[in-house]
């Protein structure tokens, strides 16, 4: 299962915007793939899932338990305050420690209002990951000035369009078995 995370709690985001945009992507090649918004996660869970709770919310374990099943992810992280936001660093410290994403391919998509595309958001992350054990695909996409490159549910940029397209290339080639690619 391919998993696309929409990186952040904010209601009805550019960021979830994207995810479903990818998810359209990723459906024009037969590939099926869920998204994961994390605006829908519990209000509480950093009080009530997290540390000595881990494990004990039943509503929270339903995301560690998509994140189980996965075997690739696509994280599509907006860039807030010169990193990532930090309700992802939270729903990352609630997955199962140490394995919650040991070995798990993952996609990075970032994306900001301003020129750089989410790239310290992204490093960040990467740092997070390769801390974890995951495996971070090489073609990581930076969406700068997304505002101006996303209209009506499309991306506008060819240059963008081609990256995304590479990313889902590398994405399906790395895991022919699970998208039977011959």
């Amino acid at each position: 299962m391919l998993t696309i995370i929409a990186g952040t709690n904010r209601k009805n985001s550019t960021t979830l915007k994207i995810a479903k945009f990818y998810q359209q992507r990723l459906a024009a090649k037969n590939v099926s793939s869920t998204i994961m918004d994390l605006a829908q996660l519990p209000t509480d869970f950093v009080f009530s899932a997290l540390y000595e709770n881990s494990g004990k919310h039943e509503v929270f374990n339903q995301f560690r338990k998509q994140i189980t099943d996965s075997q690739q992810l696509v994280f599509i992280v907006p860039e807030y305050n010169g990193s990532y936001p930090g309700v992802l660093k939270s729903f990352i410290d609630g997955l199962q420690y140490p394995d919650g994403l040991k070995g798990k391919e993952v996609a990075l998509v970032g994306l900001s209002a301003g020129v750089l595309g989410g790239a310290w958001a992204l490093s960040h992350l990467t740092d997070i990951l390769h801390f974890l054990n995951v495996d971070v695909i090489s073609v990581k996409v930076r969406l700068a000035s997304i505002k101006s490159h996303f209209v009506d549910g499309e991306i506008t940029n060819p240059l963008y369009n081609e990256l995304l397209e590479m990313q889902i290339e590398k994405l399906m080639l790395n895991n022919t078995t699970i998208y039977n690619i011959s």
